[in-house]
């Protein structure tokens, strides 16, 4: 990118991969808008992050609500004047047998991990034509979104899904110079997978051991 200010958003971005994309980011010269549900985490990881000519900026948004997400990216170009990458990795793991799937739970599951990276794709499309340039999109999908996980029902469906928004995103918007890609993980160490591990644990009547 030559525009010499860089901004990228990074969305569940308090705690887990998400705080440790927008430190990389942050590291790499972007000023950062770490937009996450828990504002006073995101305040504090936001705080954690300095250096001169940057900024790093907490936004709070519920990314399941297409209105909330749109209004914080243009809240975010509002504030930095620019927007070059979006990265959407907000989202929910619940351990998910398939006969425990309440309707409740799988509109919230369903709503944040795969609406959150559809109205991200979005939001970020208007505020890229806006600005009059293209920009990167990048979403989290999952080593469960490419091989079903024991469990994870409804996790490993979104990962699915965002998996193929991604691939037909990147396609509908090559165009416009706005590419779209996506990361899987593995298992790492976040508040998230810990909690994944404890449930585990308990249904086999193991120690509740993380690491």
């Amino acid at each position: 990118m030559s525009n010499a200010k860089k901004v990228a958003v990074v969305t569940g971005a308090a705690q887990g991969i998400g705080f440790k994309i927008a430190e990389r980011l942050f590291n790499d010269g972007f000023s950062v808008a770490l937009v996450d549900f828990n504002e006073e985490g995101a305040k504090k990881a936001a705080a954690s992050l300095k250096a001169e000519g940057q900024e790093a900026v907490a936004f709070k948004a519920d990314v399941s609500d297409r209105e909330n997400v749109f209004n914080v990216l243009r809240g975010v170009v509002e504030h930095f004047g620019e927007f070059n990458v979006l990265v959407n990795n907000a989202g929910l793991g619940p351990m998910t047998p398939i006969d425990t799937v309440t309707p409740e739970q799988f509109s919230q599951v369903i709503g944040v991990n795969i609406g959150g990276v559809f109205w991200g794709i979005q939001a970020a499309l208007e505020q890229f034509e806006k600005l009059g340039h293209g920009g990167k999109i990048i979403n989290a999908t999952s080593q469960a979104g490419v091989e079903g996980n024991k469990g994870l029902s409804l996790y490993s469906s979104t990962k699915f899904a965002v998996r193929g928004l991604t691939q037909v995103a990147a396609r509908d918007l090559a165009e416009k110079g706005i590419t779209v890609n996506a990361y899987a993980p593995g298992i790492v160490e976040t508040p998230m997978m810990e909690g994944i591990a404890i449930k585990l644990a308990k249904e086999n009547n193991q120690p509740e051991e993380w690491g």
